[in-house]
């Protein structure tokens, strides 16, 4: 050190340490032309093989779709309106605000009409919520409470005088709405709601009220702040003539304003309070609500499933409390499917910036050399390229559920809404629960840049995480996905008839179950194991035991537990059933997106990333294949050695993979994931 040097000299670096801290930083920063693998880390096994030519212009085309269009208008008109850009530091009333002004902004400048697509063309609806979303994950989720939960409510429980009166202002926003179902005390078990309407047949009224604390209405998006109405899901209590004096129709949904149009003030009878700062989402102005007597028109209940005359008389089309609840849940799905499909585009960006980044970063290498790109640490690649791999395979999958659902609404065959509602259910869980673990793995894979703000991770990790509850939570929905297999499986021995969506379960009671052939067991050839016959075999096999292993089980146990005991007692096997039979029907979605790509570069491209999905999974469960001799030592070690080879293929092409997705810089600014000049602001930020 100068002993001239002040203490004040010493505060203010000089410029030659500046530019010494910029250039160290370009060092790790800058790409060297064009991302491929660094040489001297090539493995023996893959020197010879060719790396794919792959032009993502096809490619993404065919991952876009036919709505393209539509998501781009979306972010060019986010990109042109700095003012509408969510900052990185921003207080939780400043943000709820903005969250509204940007969805005023995108239905009323941007002239993007939601609202008729969520019955008419769901696919296009759940196009501009992907792309909504990701602008902002808070603006995303208000989006959808407007159109999809309290617009969809209205549309979907309804009847005509119902879209005739509120359509339009749901449409264009004058008309801000809730979704009240979960209560302080109830949340995935609707059916034990405890919030009550009353019919009052002088008056011609039903009376809300909450009737305990535990009935008050909990975590209701919209209500905080800016709703006006809210769909309020209550028991229907009817009068009676008889010693009970009352009867209980069961769960229904209702109209409720809750704040004055003209001034915004809470409505006599109703309380409003505020659930305050959330984990993530704190754009989204969730509120609480209880109800003291408030009086609504008869014609507030929506009737599509159950009405009731000017005389107190209950009617309905379907003769049970129990066939109603289902008919109107049934109704409601649409949410979960928007939620998986979310989930998706939530992965994509989080994928997208952790290849980039790895793609740019250097970090150690042999002596005397340059610094290697860290993707090609055969470890980086074992931590991105599955899941790059899986982002895929659940883009294909979650697509497929789309068009399912919107096939749903148009005919409302009854053997489709069941296989929506369980396909949807199981969706949901497996995709936002690999998601919401993905996260903190591509905050790691990104070292302590990936701990900043600025590069998205944390807000990313934090307003996703809740995706795991909402809408149903993951271990309830797969209990589902188990009871629906179960029943299938009943069904085949009972002669009933078996679900479309999962028939190969037909041939599973007799081809899947019988003994492993042990000459297939002990093939490892490259050809046979990159088979999607072999593949998907494999996949249907283990779904296949665990659903005749825990059928057995269930039937033991219930004679000395009873049914609920004996379900508790092997909940964890039903709920691996679940997410076996999930990645099941992923993989096959996967093989026909594969098998029906027009362009041949994509259509090479996406086989190896499918190859990687289906072994890698079969790799990571390997013990359940060996213990029944499914694949032999020999085999296992060959799944191995290739799921390994696959990845540094898949890591070759990890640029074009990430590029097809085709996100704009918007949505994907870490600064991390961007070119050197880029990085300017980053360093900024920290005083450079």
């Amino acid at each position: 050190m100068n002993p001239n040097q002040t203490v004040e000299d010493e505060s203010q670096p000089s410029n030659s340490t500046v530019a010494r801290r910029i250039q160290r930083l370009s060092l790790h920063l800058t790409p060297l032309p064009p991302l491929q693998p660094s040489p001297q880390l090539n493995m023996l096994t893959c020197a010879k093989a060719s790396k794919l030519e792959v032009d993502h212009g096809p490619l993404s085309s065919y991952m876009r779709g036919k709505h393209r269009e539509i998501q781009e208008k979306i972010f060019e008109f986010f990109n042109s309106r700095p003012d509408l850009q969510t900052p990185i530091e921003i207080s939780m009333d400043e943000h709820r605000e903005l969250c509204m002004r940007q969805l005023m902004g995108l239905v009323r400048e941007a002239k993007i009409k939601p609202f008729r697509y969520v019955v008419e063309d769901p696919a296009k609806y759940f196009a501009i919520t992907e792309a909504v979303g990701s602008v902002d994950m808070s603006l995303g989720i208000k989006f959808g409470v407007q159109y999809s939960l309290w617009g969809g409510s209205v549309l979907n429980l309804g009847t005509k005088k119902h879209r005739d009166k509120y359509f339009e202002g749901i449409d264009n926003l004058d008309y801000p709405g809730c979704f009240a179902m979960t209560e302080l005390h109830h949340g995935s078990n609707v059916q034990g709601l405890q919030t009550t309407a009353t019919f009052d047949p002088i008056t011609d009224e039903f009376i809300i009220d909450t009737p305990n604390d535990g009935a008050i209405k909990w975590w209701i998006g919209n209500a905080a702040v800016h709703g006006k109405f809210a769909t309020v899901f209550a028991r229907l209590i009817l009068p009676t003539h008889d010693s009970k004096g009352v009867s209980d129709m069961g769960v229904h949904a209702f109209i409720v304003p809750i704040r004055d149009l003209k001034t915004h003030q809470t409505l006599p009878g109703i309380e409003i309070h505020d659930c305050g700062h959330k984990v993530g989402l704190n754009g989204v102005d969730n509120g609480a609500l209880r109800f003291s007597s408030v009086r609504i028109p008869r014609d507030n209940l929506l009737n599509r499933f159950g009405d009731v005359s000017r005389d107190g008389k209950y009617t309905s089309s379907l003769p049970t409390i129990n066939k109603r609840f289902a008919a109107t849940l049934g109704e409601l799905v649409g949410g979960r499917v928007g939620l998986a499909y979310a989930s998706v585009g939530v992965l994509k960006i989080s994928v997208t910036i952790a290849v980039r980044y790895s793609l740019l970063r250097q970090q150690f290498g042999p002596p005397k050399q340059p610094e290697v790109y860290i993707l090609d640490y055969q470890s980086h690649q074992h931590k991105l390229m599955p899941m790059l791999a899986s982002t895929y395979a659940f883009h294909f999958a979650t697509q497929y559920l789309v068009e399912k659902y919107s096939e749903m609404k148009k005919t409302h065959d009854e053997q489709l809404v069941g296989d929506v509602h369980a396909l949807s259910a199981g969706l949901k869980s497996y995709v936002t629960s690999y998601t919401a673990k993905s996260l903190s793995a591509c905050r790691e894979a990104c070292g302590g840049h990936g701990y900043a703000a600025v590069n998205q991770f944390g807000s990313l990790r934090n307003d996703h995480d809740i995706f795991q509850t909402f809408e149903g939570d993951n271990t309830v929905l797969l209990q589902q996905v188990a009871g629906d297999l179960l029943k299938q499986y009943k069904d085949k021995f009972q002669g009933g008839p078996l679900s479309v969506t999962w028939n190969y379960l037909r041939e599973s009671m007799n081809t899947y179950l019988s003994q492993p052939n042990p000459v297939t067991a002990r093939w490892e050839s490259t050809d046979h194991l990159r088979d999607p016959k072999f593949q998907l075999d494999a996949f249907r096999y283990r779904t296949s035991r665990l659903l005749q292993s825990v059928a057995a089980r269930l039937r033991k146990h219930s004679k000395t537990l009873g049914s609920f005991g004996a379900w508790n007692r092997c909940l964890n096997h039903l709920l691996t059933l679940a997410e076996s039979h999930i990645e099941s029907v992923i993989l096959a979605k996967f093989i026909d997106a594969v098998q029906n790509c027009p362009d041949a570069r994509s259509r090479a491209a996406l086989k190896l990333v499918c190859d990687l999905y289906a072994l890698d999974r079969i790799w990571k469960d390997i013990g359940t294949y060996r213990n029944v001799d499914y694949v032999a030592p020999n085999k296992a070690k060959a799944i191995h050695k290739l799921t390994e080879y696959l990845s540094f293929q898949v890591r070759n092409i990890a640029g074009e993979l990430i590029d097809a997705f085709d996100l704009p810089p918007y949505v994907t600014r870490a600064p991390i994931a961007m070119q050197s000049e880029a990085y300017a602001q980053y360093t900024q930020r920290v005083g450079f």
